[in-house]
Formats: C-alpha cells, structure tokens, sequence
C-alpha cells in the first residue's frame, strides 16, 4: 500500500515535513552554488503550478519540458504534476521534426523550452501543433504573437492565479489517484519512431518508497546529479530525492563532471558505465605518463588492491601482510583517486548499459564501490540494484521489494510489479506484445544465481548467430575490450549470419591524442585512426581480447572509425548507449567488405 497518493502529495509532505532542510543546489555561475531549502522550492513549485492552472491546464493534461539537466527542470517537472498533470519529457538534442512529432503524439498543451533554439523548433513546426496552447521560453523573451511567453511573464500569471485562488494547490493534489498518468516518456530506439511510455504516479510511488525502505540512502546523503533528466535514470533520481529528502547539486555539464564532484563533495553519484570507462582510462594513462617509479608503484598498488577487493568481496577484511600493504596502496595512490571525487564517496549506481567487471573492480580496488543497477523505462528504471552490504560484481543485484522475476525458456528475463508501465501511449499492439498476463517482456537474457542475483548476458535481440550456427553475446566482448583497451571510446561487434566477427572502433580523443603524440603520429583524430601505427597497436590489445575467447567469438577484422558517435549523428542515445542498428546501417558498406573474401551466406 503506498503511503501517498501521488508524486505530487509525496512532495507536499516532504515541504511540510523537512521545509529548512536543504533541497537542491544549483551553479552560480562563478564557481559556486546557490541553496534552495525544501520551502523554498515549495513556494517555487506552487507558483508555477498555478501559472500552468491559469493557461487553462486541466487535471490529466500533459505539459512538455524540452530541455536540458538543470534544477528548474526539477521545478517544472515537479509542479506539472502538482498541477494534476503529466510530464511529457523531450532530450534537447532531438531534432525539430522528432520535437513536432512527440509534442503532437503525446498532445502536449504546453511546452517549457529551455531557450531560443529550443523555441524555434517548436516554432518550426507550429501548424503541425495545434494542441499547443503556449510555449514558455525558460531563458528568453516570448513572442510569436503571444503564442511564446518569457518566464517572467508567465510567473506574473501565476502570482495572480495564486491570489485569485488560494485553495487551488492543495485541491488539485488531493484529486490525484496513484493510477493517473504522473509521465510520458518516449525512448529512444534505434529504429522507427519512438514509444511513448506511460508511468503512473504509483510507479514512481513504489521506486521512492522501496529505497527509502531499504535504507542505503538518508537526509545525511548529498547527491550530485547530471544525468538527462528526460531520462527515466534521471527521473528516479528525483523522486528518490523528494522521498528520502536529502540534498542535491544539480548540473548537467558533463565537462565539470569531476570539478563540480570535488566542491559539491556527494556521498553518492549515478552515472552511466560509459563516464566510469572513460575516467577508468584517464587514471591508468595518467599513470602511465607519469613513467618509471610512478608507474610501478601504481601497477603495485593496484594489484594489491585487486587482491584486497576479493577479499572484500568474500566478506573478509584484508589482514596480515595484505592489509599492511593495502593500507600503503591506500596512502600513496588510492587516496588521491578518491580526493577528486570529493573524498566522501560512499558508492555509486551505475545503469543504463552493462559495466565491466574489471572496472567495477579496479574502482573497488581503490576504495570506490561502483552498485551496478537494472531496469526499463518501462519498469521507472529501477527493478534490480546491488546493495553496500549485499553486492556482486557481474551481475546488477536483487529485485526491489516486491518486483517479480522470472526467466523465460529462451532466457528472457520477465519483471512484474508496481513499478511497471501502463503501457504504450495509444499502441495497444505494442503494449500487448510487451505486457503479457502483467509480465513486462524486458528483451534482456539473464540468469539468476543461487543468491538471487541477476546477470545480465546481452538483448535478445542483439545476439549474434554467426553462418556457422554458434551464438555470440556482442556486448559481453565489447565490455571485455573497453577494459583492455584504455584508448577506446566505442566499439560495436558484428557477425550476424556472417562466417566470423568484425568490429567497428572508435577512440578516445583525448587518449589517443596524447599517445599519438608520444609515438610520432601526426595529424588530427582522423589521421591517428588512420595511422598504420595506431592500427597496430589496436590489433596488439584485439589479440589480447582474442586470447581469452573461445575462437568462433574472436574478432578477425575491425576498422577504427574516422569520428567517434555522438547524439548529434544519431549513433548514440542521450544516456550514451550506442545505437548498435544505426551503427550497422551507417557502416554497412564498410561491414561488408570485410567479408569480401569469404563465402558467401547460404
């Protein structure tokens, strides 16, 4: 039984509840941070809730928000919903034909957008919205004859409708029921036009609550928090935040990641795999810069810590002769790494894609405990999660309590629980084929281990069937390269119905740079990828990969691709996963030639 209504009355008691507490913080501009309290964005909320009832907003309504991580997103998001409404969430990198297409599809009456560019999209496309009653320009003027407001101008009518209705807020919460719609999310799939899927305000109900009943997370916990907010990841976050009531910096410059994590200071961070990979691949090449004593003290130290980390994973503390060296790996090396995440770290949560264990493990070498997580947009992101004192490397944890799991006979992993979507907005076909007798068909192939643990093994859709019958997991191998390899950025397996597998590589620009330069390679990112040398050394860390597979899984030809992906091309997501049918469709050409010389497919 949940113990509000709704998103909206779980906010309101957590204002009334904790009001001095601190809510949020936000950039300044000048290297510091402003505090909201929990009064504070109370009243901010209110205000805004009541701008939206005076623009004619009704109960059931959606309102868009086109815009990047920032804390008025939280505002807006928030207010919507106290309004009686539901968050239709739009990325900023969408383009304007996808913004027409998901502001009509979800008939969204009004869209806050974060700025002029976000504004023309819309503006783009205005005869293609005719739901569309106004457009709130978050950061610039309004115009459009009257059809765009400035911020200022619609807070001013939100003032009056505060004055002329008093009441209002508090009615329009206690109407709201746990089964009406609280947000639209449309995922970003690699093909065809994305789904809109419908979350309930008892979804996000149950994701608050079951953390704040497991107890890993406290009013003494500081959260810094960049991920997309248009992001179902994201979305939890905030709702996590307004039921357990602790402090959160906000700010959604991936570039100050790890300046903003040494000032704000968190005991705890979410991130994607690929922010983990790629600080992983800064630390060991800093390492390996730094040469001679500096490097051999670090390889010392991280294979004590490795050897301390098993330890620790078997419940034991490091003692004896390891514990002492540890405790000087600590001293010399480990502590330093933690310091520039704040030194307060308590763990992190990673989600959204697969993290490889060798990196799991070397940051829990040093002190760092990365809980991996798994879930859907359409289960509100969070089913399974590792806990501090019940976690498993390789495997994203146990379900939250009260989700069922079970394994199909083909190895997919079917979810059951409050925390599962209504469905898809207006596909009930779709909706049919994903929700069977109330079980939610994830997609994912997956075992649970005696503990109950689950192992994620790649998507059933993405497993590879070579033209010689034998099955391959692409993600697995892709995981395992990104550990070997620390100058990778991306990297997508290919080999369906073909003979062997191929690889598609893209760099890490900063790394490869750095090593071009030492190595006596010339020219920009494209001519390093282009470089005999740079392909050289690439095959050195593929045969390393290829060592340790069985040989149909080994990887025979690859080519390092002139430019890294990016949300821009459309080869990634706005949470970083690689679009893996995108990728084979762009580079089909080149994926073909590598299989001139072999027999053709029968």
């Amino acid at each position: 039984m949940a113990k509000h209504r709704s998103v909206a009355d779980m906010f309101r008691d957590r204002v009334k509840t904790t009001p001095d507490l601190d809510a949020f913080y936000s950039p300044t501009g000048g290297g510091g941070w402003k505090t909201w309290s929990w009064k504070t964005v109370g009243e901010r909320v209110e205000l805004i809730a009541a701008g939206l009832r005076d623009l004619g907003l009704e109960d059931g309504d959606r309102v868009a928000i086109l815009c990047g991580t920032r804390v008025e997103w939280l505002f807006i998001d928030i207010a919507i919903n106290c309004a009686g409404a539901a968050t239709t969430t739009i990325y900023p990198s969408t383009t304007p034909e996808d913004v027409q297409y998901i502001t009509a599809d979800s008939g969204s009456k009004i869209v806050f957008a974060e700025n002029d560019g976000q504004v023309e999209k819309l503006v783009a496309h205005k005869a293609d919205l005719p739901a569309v009653t106004r457009v709130v320009n978050m950061d610039g003027p309004g115009g459009h004859d009257g059809w765009v407001l400035s911020m200022a101008e619609f807070e001013e009518k939100g003032k009056a409708r505060r004055s002329a209705e008093p009441d209002e807020y508090d009615a329009v919460i206690d109407r709201i029921t746990p089964q009406d719609l609280a947000t639209l999310i449309y995922t970003s799939g690699t093909t065809g036009k994305p789904k809109g899927v419908e979350l309930i305000h008892d979804c996000w109900l149950y994701i608050g609550e079951s953390l704040v009943d497991m107890g890993i997370l406290t009013t003494d916990d500081k959260q810094y928090l960049w991920l997309p907010l248009s992001h179902s990841f994201g979305k939890m976050l905030e709702v996590v935040d307004i039921a357990v009531g602790m402090p959160t910096a906000v700010d959604g410059d991936l570039t100050k990641i790890i300046d903003n994590l040494a000032s704000v200071r968190p005991t705890f961070m979410a991130a994607a795999p690929r922010i983990f990979e790629k600080v992983y691949n800064k630390v060991i090449q800093g390492a390996k810069d730094g040469g001679g004593l500096k490097f051999a003290i670090f390889k010392w130290a991280v294979s004590v810590g490795k050897a301390a980390s098993k330890e620790m994973q078997a419940g034991r503390e490091p003692s004896g002769l390891l514990g002492i060296k540890y405790a000087i790996a600590d001293k010399l090396v480990f502590s330093k790494l933690r310091e520039k995440f704040g030194g307060r770290i308590r763990f992190f949560i990673s989600g959204s894609a697969p993290l490889n264990r060798d990196i799991a493990e070397f940051f829990h070498a040093c002190g760092l405990l990365i809980l991996e997580g798994y879930g859907l947009t359409e289960s509100s992101a969070a089913t399974f999660v590792n806990r501090p004192d019940q976690n498993k490397f390789g495997t994203v944890g146990i379900p939250l309590p009260g989700t069922e799991v079970r394994i199909a006979d083909d190895g997919e992993i079917l979810i059951k629980g409050r925390g599962i979507m209504r469905g898809y907005y207006n596909l009930d076909a779709q909706t049919a084929e994903t929700l069977v007798d109330g079980w939610l068909h994830t997609g994912d192939i997956g075992e649970i281990d005696p503990d109950g643990h689950l192992r994620i093994t790649d998507r059933k859709k993405n497993l590879i069937k070579t033209s010689g019958g034998k099955y391959v997991a692409p993600q697995a191998l892709e995981g395992q390269f990104k550990a070997i390899c620390p100058y990778v950025s991306q990297i997508v397996v290919h080999g369906d119905k073909r003979n062997y597998c191929s690889a598609l590589i893209t760099l890490d620009e900063e790394s490869i740079v750095k090593w071009a330069a030492e190595n006596g390679v010339a020219g920009d990112y494209a001519a390093i990828a282009e470089s005999p040398k740079t392909k050289a050394m690439i095959q050195g860390h593929i045969d390393t990969l290829n060592s340790e597979l069985a040989r149909f899984e080994t990887i025979k030809k690859f080519a390092l691709l002139p430019e890294d992906f990016t949300i821009e091309s459309g080869l990634l997501t706005p949470s970083l996963k690689v679009k893996r049918k995108a990728v084979e469709k762009h580079y089909m050409a080149l994926l073909d030639s590598f299989y001139g010389d072999a027999m053709a497919d029968l």
